[in-house]
């Protein structure tokens, strides 16, 4: 027993998720992320998402700092994506996800909120009476 804590995708190391044919690994994956993947050949945009991390792979195997940028937040992250971190738009901005193992089986969109939290402050000037109550905390 290894006293080093070793990350595990269902009870896979991250090298023998990468070496698992993909139809292996198809059936690890929750039931949405299996019915997505097997229709990949149709979505053009997760084809050319691939190319890119596989591209990026290789350029950080020769130590360069790759970035990549997409639109695609309905690609599911698959064990060739951890370590990259990916920059998915979230209709304003592009938003940095740092791939890790625990997310795959997800889509890239989870990590990436399109909306913020709401928080009011003070009533405004003109405001009624009824609004103008704050209550004290």
């Amino acid at each position: 027993m290894s006293s080093v804590f070793e990350e595990k995708y269902k009870g896979y190391t991250l090298q023998e998720l990468l070496e698992m044919p993909m139809d292996q690994l198809v059936k690890l994956l929750p039931s949405r992320a299996r019915r997505t993947l097997l229709r990949i050949e149709k979505n053009q945009r997760y084809i050319k998402l691939l190319e890119k991390v596989r591209k990026a792979r290789k350029l950080m195997q020769e130590g360069k700092k790759v970035r990549i940028r997409t639109h695609c937040r309905d690609a599911v992250i698959l064990p060739e994506m951890v370590g990259l971190t990916i920059e998915v738009y979230n209709g304003r901005e592009y938003i940095p996800v740092k791939i890790t193992l625990p997310m795959v089986g997800h889509y890239l969109g989870e990590f990436a909120p399109t909306t913020k939290r709401v928080v009011h402050g003070a009533p405004g000037l003109k405001a009624t009476r009824s609004s103008m109550y704050v209550p004290l905390k």
